[in-house]
């Protein structure tokens, strides 16, 4: 079943403020917003390295669970592609006349949710099973990417409420049944090839 939501109905004219004060906004400002969209994902690639880097210092256990970061991410990606497929919402650069900082995505790149901010949300909810520092930062930058997704003109503000829904709690979920494998388990796979993944 296909949904077709019509995004601009939702939340079209705070989406307008929003695209109507980043062309208010100095050119330096918008610059670093645009760059935090397209690249900012790199960082919670980072954050999920650092984290597995120190897990390993703790334990295999540890280890294990800072490997299952990724993982969590990428079923969060897919629940938030699945998704996309089923609501088909056009982009709001699409169905209103405001021109973008960032070039329109052609037609077929759906708006909700988003992946960007399912992404992102979910690698923070995810790190906050290694380590709540890590998480924190995780989450502060999470909110930066969501904003910056609106800021930028690819998104309704729903679509980034959205994708931190799906990809928070599609993380959460997989972290928790991760976090209830088998005790023993990642001691065996220590005593492996795997060891150097797991521990120091």
């Amino acid at each position: 079943m296909i949904l077709a939501l019509t995004g601009s109905s939702v939340d079209g004219p705070l989406y307008r403020d929003v695209v109507d004060l980043a062309h208010r906004s100095p050119a330096w400002l918008d610059g670093v917003v645009a760059a935090w969209s397209a690249y900012g994902l790199a960082v919670f690639a980072l954050l999920m390295v650092v984290g597995w880097w120190r897990a390993r210092k703790v334990d295999a256990p540890a280890g294990m669970t800072a490997l299952a970061v990724p993982v969590a991410v990428l079923v969060a990606f897919g629940a938030d592609s699945g998704l996309k497929l089923l609501v088909r919402e056009n982009r709001p650069c699409h169905s209103l006349p405001f021109s973008t900082l960032e070039a329109c995505p052609g037609p077929g790149d759906w708006s909700f949710p988003s992946n960007h901010t399912a992404i992102a949300a979910a690698a923070a909810v995810a790190l906050f099973f290694v380590s709540r520092t890590l998480g924190v930062l995780a989450s502060g930058c999470a909110v930066a990417m969501a904003a910056s997704r609106v800021w930028v003109g690819v998104h309704y503000p729903h679509d980034v409420l959205a994708g931190a829904f799906v990809g928070g709690l599609v993380a959460f979920l997989v972290m928790t049944v991760l976090r209830h494998r088998p005790r023993g388990l990642a001691g065996r796979l220590a005593a492996t090839r795997l060891r150097p993944l797991l521990m120091s």
